[in-house]
């Protein structure tokens, strides 16, 4: 059988979180924002902001908020260090946590980076009807999720599922798309 679903391009927005970086040196944001133009999506806003708890809620809160926003792909801020907060903000706001992905986001990590993989946080999850992505702050990493998971998931024709999908019925948590 042959597929004959057409590509349906989302908005995404992507997050840096850091102290130290700017737009100028941001590896990761830059290939992020690559990935989803390359792939067909609408890259709807992208911000640096630094490591504190309070700002990454307030913008990911802004965003959510968004009708134009589909998913929010943050990345830094996801390691051990008292400054690592990035992971606490999105959990904060999840209605739904998407537990599989990192499971699945480690399994790959683990093939390239061995049992480093374990000091990543990454996490996923649902907040009124908008996924969020919290990424390590390496390139590698945004490469490893965005390559292997999130670009797929992202893509309507990928069966037996998609994240694409879903979108129209995640009205349940009351944002209608």
């Amino acid at each position: 059988m042959v597929d004959t679903r057409r590509f349906i391009p989302i908005n995404i927005a992507v997050l840096t979180v850091s102290d130290t970086r700017t737009l100028d040196d941001d590896k990761s944001g830059d290939l992020l924002e690559k990935r989803i133009k390359k792939s067909g999506h609408v890259l709807t806003s992208r911000l640096i902001i630094p490591d504190e708890k309070d700002q990454i809620v307030k913008v990911l809160e802004n965003w959510i908020s968004e009708k134009d926003v589909d998913v929010i792909i943050s990345t830094g801020g996801t390691g051990l260090t008292g400054r690592d907060v990035t992971i606490e903000a999105h959990k904060l706001l999840y209605d739904k946590e998407i537990t599989a992905f990192q499971t699945v986001f480690s399994i790959i990590s683990m093939h390239k980076i061995g049992t480093s993989a374990i000091q990543s946080r990454a996490c996923a999850g649902v907040a009124s009807g908008t996924y969020l992505f919290a990424l390590p702050g390496s390139p590698s990493a945004c490469r490893d999720a965005w390559d292997e998971i999130l670009v797929l998931q992202f893509d309507y024709r990928h069966l037996p599922c998609n994240f694409v999908e879903l979108i129209p019925r995640l009205e349940e948590f009351g944002r209608g798309k």
